[in-house]
C-alpha cells in the first residue's frame, strides 16, 4: 500500500499537538480553505508516493517522540494508509493526533473514516475559517475547530472535547524562576 506525502516525516515538532511529535504531511485536500497555511498540499497529484511499510520502518527509527501527527493536506482522504500507520504508531507506544477539515460527525458516517477514528487519540476537526483565525488558540487555527478526545467520544457516543485546549492561551501566566537549582 502507498501513501502520497507532501513531505517526509518531520520529527521533533512541538506545535502539531501535545508533546514532541513526528508529523506526517499528507498530500491532497478537497477543502481549499482560504488562508490555509499549507496550500501546496491541496493537489492530489502532487507530492510523492511512498510505501506505507517504508514510512512505518522509518518511524521506528525516530527516537524520543511522544506521538505522531497526521496533517496535510487532509489525511483522512488517505484513510486506509493512515490507519495502517496509526495502528503501527500505537504498537510503538506513540499516540496519534489527526488534523482534518471534515467533522467528527461526518467521519462517523463513513465506514473507512470510522475505522481510522478508532486509531486516533486526538482529532482536530473542521475547516480552517480565516474570519475565525486566532493566534490565541492551542493547536488549532480557527475558533470553529474542535480538539476532540476520540476514544472517549466513541465510548460515550458523543463529542468529548479536551477542555484544556479549547480555552484561549493565558499570557498572564508569568515564568517564575525556581528557588533552587539542580546540580
Amino acid at each position: 500500500m502507498k501513501i502520497r506525502l507532501a513531505a517526509y516525516l518531520q520529527p521533533d515538532s512541538i506545535v502539531d499537538g501535545e508533546g514532541v511529535r513526528t508529523v506526517l504531511w499528507t498530500q491532497g485536500c478537497p477543502h481549499h480553505c482560504p488562508g490555509c497555511h499549507n496550500p501546496e498540499t491541496h493537489d492530489f497529484d502532487g507530492g510523492a508516493l511512498i510505501d506505507v511499510d517504508e514510512v512505518i520502518s522509518d518511524l521506528k527509527q525516530i527516537k524520543n517522540q511522544d506521538g505522531i501527527t497526521l496533517s496535510g493536506g487532509d489525511p483522512v482522504c488517505q484513510a486506509d494508509a493512515c490507519y495502517e500507520i496509526s495502528k503501527a504508531a500505537h504498537e510503538m507506544g506513540l499516540n496519534v493526533w489527526c488534523y482534518t477539515g471534515f467533522t467528527y460527525e461526518a467521519m462517523l458516517l463513513n465506514p473507512k473514516l470510522r475505522k481510522l477514528l478508532e486509531q486516533i487519540d486526538v482529532l482536530v476537526d473542521g475547516k480552517f475559517i480565516l474570519e475565525e483565525k486566532s493566534y490565541d488558540l492551542y493547536f488549532r487555527g480557527s475558533r470553529n475547530q474542535r480538539i476532540i478526545d476520540v476514544p472517549e467520544s466513541l465510548r460515550q457516543e458523543h463529542v468529548v472535547l479536551i477542555d484544556k485546549y479549547m480555552k484561549d492561551k493565558d499570557y498572564e501566566i508569568r515564568y517564575k524562576k525556581p528557588d533552587y537549582m539542580f546540580i
